[in-house]
């Protein structure tokens, strides 16, 4: 039997702010525990917080198989959104990139020698899962697929992902390239929040290029109308592979699936964990961006105090039922000293259930707080010296 575990982890992509307690701080779990699921790794991932839900073997190193691609569609989207490529930019296919397509192969058919556009390539990454657009893109970006790799696990580290490391930009198998369902969970979180103009494309259902038309893999695309993304994945050694996210009632989860028997089984399993999360989890909202939440003392400021507020909403996922048993209290940072900058932290609001620690996240100045003059600084200075 596996082992099934309900657990809270600080969010590590895209640099939330939002910090959240152990579970052992925790007042009380779901009323339904986790399904258990036939595979090798699963995560049940909150959008909002990057909060695991749920999890089985998350942090085990793992064959990816092609949901190796969502790292290589996110840093062609970076690229396109800084600039660095453009849409229309036409990308050369060579021996290397070029592909037939196998049983053990996936293929967008670019032509050998042929060019596409990087938007086409992106498509045909996403939707098609296409090796050859993939290694094709590798090598515009930096040159030669092993190069690629290297920029794969420099994003990877920077997006937090201890447990993953690239060797190629398909996931064809090989012995070093791994990746676990935790850190697919959190690529995944840093796609939809970091490409948010390119992220529609992961629910296409279809596309057609050189005048194939292949269809999305993602079999929830097509039964459930929440389901808007990510990837699948499969090789024999990896099994049946599926990074998810649906969206309900303003709440997002994501889903990663890692050695199932079959598409099938990745499908139900993933459908299944949506069932649970949705139906386990509600979304508490106790303070909302702009809200007045007290003033900060300041000392030797042109003003003596600074109005704290929260620069995106406290929001929080708990189990149902417990929402209205969400108590918040503000606390600010001793000692804060002017001169202090719009949008310098300067406190933080904490959440709690039953009296133990549920959530935090910061409190920023509202507006910039300038030294005081010469005399100013000077008596409360005085007064600092008499306690007062």
């Amino acid at each position: 039997m596996k082992k099934l575990s309900f657990s809270l982890i600080a969010p590590l992509a895209m640099g939330s702010c939002l910090v959240l307690s152990s579970l052992s701080a925790f007042a009380a779990g779901p009323a339904v525990p986790p399904p258990t699921l036939e595979n090798k790794a699963y995560v049940l991932m909150d959008y909002d917080s990057g909060r695991i839900l749920a999890q089985v073997n998350a942090e085990m190193p793992l064959p990816p198989a092609s949901m190796t691609k969502m790292m290589t569609s996110y840093i062609i989207e970076q690229s396109l959104k800084s600039g660095r490529l453009k849409q229309t930019d036409q990308v050369h296919v060579s021996q290397n990139a070029w592909c037939r397509g196998t049983s053990e192969e996936s293929c967008m058919y670019l032509p050998l020698n042929g060019t596409a556009s990087v938007i086409d390539m992106l498509r045909g990454i996403i939707i098609q899962s296409g090796n050859d657009a993939s290694k094709a893109m590798a090598e515009h970006i930096a040159g030669t697929e092993p190069a690629f790799a290297e920029l794969m696990n420099k994003e990877a580290q920077r997006l937090g992902m201890t447990q993953s490391h690239f060797m190629n930009a398909t996931g064809l198998p090989d012995p070093q390239h791994k990746a676990s369902s935790r850190d697919l969970a959190i690529l995944a979180r840093a796609i939809i929040h970091d490409s948010t103009e390119y992220y529609p494309i992961y629910a296409e259902k279809e596309f057609k290029f050189n005048n194939i038309k292949q269809g999305n893999r993602n079999a929830l695309l097509y039964t459930d109308p929440t389901v808007d993304g990510l990837k699948t994945g499969h090789t024999s050694e990896a099994g049946f592979c599926l990074t998810a996210s649906a969206k309900r009632d303003g709440m997002r989860l994501i889903s990663v699936v890692m050695g199932a028997n079959s598409m099938q089984a990745r499908a139900d399993q993933t459908r299944a964990l949506f069932a649970w999360g949705f139906g386990q989890f509600e979304r508490a909202v106790p303070a909302r961006t702009g809200a007045p939440l007290g003033q900060a003392p300041v000392r030797f400021g042109k003003e003596d105090l600074v109005p704290a507020v929260l620069q995106q909403d406290f929001s929080l996922l708990v189990p149902r039922g417990q929402a209205q048993q969400v108590k918040t209290s503000v606390q600010y940072t001793p000692g804060l000293t002017a001169p202090i900058q719009q949008g310098a932290v300067v406190g933080k609001i904490v959440a709690t259930i039953d009296g133990q620690t549920y959530a935090e996240q910061p409190l920023v100045a509202q507006q910039a707080v300038e030294e005081a003059g010469f005399f100013k600084r000077l008596w409360q200075r005085i007064l600092s010296w008499f306690g007062k």
